[in-house]
């Protein structure tokens, strides 16, 4: 996943993250500019929660395919965790991705400017306390516990359509790179809310699992999920496009690409990450019936 793998070990760190005291729209962040998010994750959460006129500028990857911002999100101003260029754009407050925040946020801090750190998260409670950290940090409680209360009524019409479906498949995910999700990820987390079983878990994978073309040989899985194949990074590092090893789960029947804008992290769009795999699970049920691998 492209947030995640860039510093998983040092951002664990940053389990919970702090905010400044609250600031209302239109009250102490009106004095300035609007909201403005400098890294991918929190541009889904400033999106999720922030009326489309306050929002100021969002991360440098807004208009990129690995995001989901819509189309007039896409021309605004673009800022990343850089003093200078957010002083520039002179926010009201500033959403950094966890782990992101460090001296520039400081410095934002001593020149009177608010900002906000999202705590890392692989899960759906994770996504929950960040939706209502964040919506306090702005003044906006009631637009965060919508959030929330929308995402607990999906995540209930989940569980009715695996309890519904019987079949329990098994699925496992595979990025550019040819790496895995195991148990304690936020696509584990998607893919067991969906009703199905992660068989890279399943095989002992914990964390976010690097290439490991021995295993991939061995896993059996009834659909294989994709992400940042079609619609992320080229590069040297993507082996699973390449790799004789990974071009058998590729190349399987039953394969799903998961848009990589619903889940660069545990963010609110996850929930319809683990929904496009309920659908996958449907219909692979509708198919095929019976028990999974």
């Amino acid at each position: 996943m492209a947030i995640t793998r860039l510093a998983a070990a040092c951002i664990s760190a940053c389990a919970f993250a702090t905010a400044e005291p609250a600031a209302a729209l239109g009250q102490e962040t009106g004095q300035r500019g609007g909201i403005v998010s400098a890294s991918l994750c929190g541009d889904a959460y400033v999106l999720a929660l922030v009326p489309r006129e306050a929002i100021t500028a969002l991360s440098w990857q807004a208009d990129q395919p690995v995001s989901a911002a819509p189309d007039w999100a896409r021309h605004l101003p673009r800022a990343w965790p850089d003093a200078e260029r957010l002083l520039v754009l002179d926010p009201g407050l500033t959403v950094f991705g966890a782990g992101e925040g460090g001296r520039t946020a400081s410095l934002l801090q001593r020149t009177g400017r608010l900002s906000f750190e999202l705590a890392w998260a692989e899960d759906f409670a994770g996504v929950r306390i960040n939706l209502e950290r964040l919506g306090e940090a702005l003044g906006q409680p009631n637009a965060a516990a919508e959030q929330i209360a929308d995402l607990d009524r999906r995540l209930t019409a989940l569980d009715a359509r695996a309890q519904a479906r019987g079949a329990v498949p098994g699925v496992v995910y595979l990025s550019a790179s040819g790496g895995s999700a195991g148990a304690g990820t936020y696509v584990d987390a998607a893919i067991r809310a969906a009703g199905a079983r992660n068989v890279a878990a399943a095989n002992g994978v914990t964390g976010w699992g690097r290439a490991d073309p021995e295993l991939a040989l061995t896993l059996e899985a009834d659909i294989v999920l994709t992400s940042y194949v079609e619609d992320g990074y080229a590069g040297l590092l993507s082996r699973a496009t390449r790799h004789a090893a990974y071009r058998r789960l590729l190349d399987q029947a039953d394969r799903v690409d998961i848009a990589s804008g619903d889940w660069p992290c545990a963010g609110p769009r996850l929930i319809h990450a683990a929904e496009a795999i309920a659908d996958a699970l449907d219909a692979w049920a509708a198919a095929h019936g019976g028990e999974g691998a």
